[in-house]
């Protein structure tokens, strides 16, 4: 099978690459190929969905820009085609002199990134959400927004498909068998540009086309404890001031689309891009990959020895809705009530195999050949479309 453009992988960053390249070029052929038998079926329809507003970020990094710009852009998207969409915003609170100290900072880093915020007193948070509580302040941000992101993904899907953009499914990359062209499936397919976008397996794939040669991708899972009562205390996204020394966020209140709501995730280190239970997913030669490169960590980063020792305690439902409960007025949470872990999704984070250090941008690498999306983590759906234009306006020329 022959394409001018062929995307390895069936996401989001694979979806809306290629709906950036066909509003570029409307007349290439472009073909995505997916190992599953349809897209999302891991790291892009197990996230929680969010629409982050973009004010964690550096204002030097591609996060702040495409965040803030993507969170525009996947609204607009999903109310366009009539998508479910929760506009229910976020609150970011504080517990001590400390903490206020540290969401100061990260409101003043939000209008750098342009980003709508509110700095909101106790008595405003009441208003916004009343069984959250804060020290003195917290951050209100009202453009966050929730939705489904397996049916934007499924609507994308339909969208490429009318515009006659081929989606072979049940199609798993297997090797590299010369120049631009890929067998896949068991069958062969030719491109005069390959772009890879296979989450946690970018790096195998890189790697035979000559990139990805500073980096090694290290899986991380994430799990959320899911509130089975038809009671709703929070109404919004309710999260903690960021820990700087944390890689990732703290437990925090998730609200789905349809309103319910969810506390965690996890972040715990894994033995495979799928290992999302027991041993299953865990194969000997990638598992002794990680296992050395996260021994690394553990042995000369001390913030990611804590980090790991924390995660592991989240598997423990009391200590888990400690946690959130401190966000909460006293009396909200009732842990009983937690009774069901979500759906795992499996986070795909690189690491520089020289200084041990997870990389927190987007990292892509190419050439006139093919392009390798290798670190599209989170915000990455959030970030997605103005991300996959950015790919095709920088990276894959015509």
């Amino acid at each position: 099978m022959k394409s001018d453009y062929l995307i390895i992988g069936g996401g989001i960053m694979g979806l809306t690459i290629a709906r950036g390249l066909h509003a570029k070029y409307p007349d290439a052929s472009i073909t995505i190929i997916e190992k599953e038998e349809s897209v999302a079926q891991h790291a892009s329809g197990r996230n929680s969905g969010v629409l982050h507003a973009g004010f964690y970020y550096s204002p030097d990094s591609l996060k702040a820009k495409f965040c803030r710009d993507g969170n525009k852009a996947m609204r607009d998207y999903v109310k366009l085609h009539g998508l479910r969409i929760n506009d229910c915003g976020k609150v970011v609170v504080a517990q001590n002199e400390s903490e206020l100290l540290a969401l100061h900072k990260l409101y003043e880093r939000g209008k750098e990134n342009g980003v709508s915020l509110e700095w909101v007193d106790e008595a405003g948070l009441a208003a916004i959400e009343p069984n959250a509580k804060t020290y003195k302040h917290d951050i209100y941000s009202p453009t966050t927004a929730v939705v489904d992101p397996i049916e934007v993904c499924q609507s994308m899907r339909k969208e490429l498909e009318s515009q006659g953009i081929k989606i072979v499914t049940n199609t798993a990359f297997e090797r590299r068998a010369g120049g631009n062209t890929i067998v896949a499936g068991g069958q062969e397919f030719e491109a005069r540009k390959l772009i890879n976008c296979a989450g946690v397996f970018a790096e195998k794939i890189a790697k035979q086309f000559g990139f990805c040669k500073d980096y090694t991708m290290l899986p991380f899972k994430g799990i959320y404890l899911e509130y089975t009562w038809q009671d709703r205390p929070v109404k919004r996204c309710v999260y903690g001031a960021p820990n700087p020394k944390n890689p990732f966020l703290g437990v925090h209140y998730s609200v789905t689309v349809d309103g319910k709501f969810k506390i965690g995730p996890t972040a715990i280190p894994v033995f495979g891009g799928e290992n999302y239970r027991g041993l299953k997913g865990v194969h000997l030669r990638d598992a002794t990959r990680i296992i050395g490169h996260e021994m690394a960590m553990f042995a000369t980063d001390p913030d990611f020895r804590s980090h790991a020792m924390r995660e592991m305690r989240k598997y423990n439902v009391g200590y888990m809705v400690d946690q959130a409960a401190l966000m909460v007025k006293d009396g909200v949470l009732d842990k009983h009530k937690f009774a069901s872990w979500s759906l795992p999704g499996i986070r795909a984070q690189l690491v520089n195999i020289h200084t041990h250090k997870l990389l927190h941008d987007f990292v892509v690498e190419g050439d006139e050949g093919s392009v390798h999306v290798l670190n599209a983590v989170s915000p990455a759906f959030t970030s997605s479309i103005p991300f996959a234009e950015w790919v095709v306006e920088n990276y894959i020329g015509k």
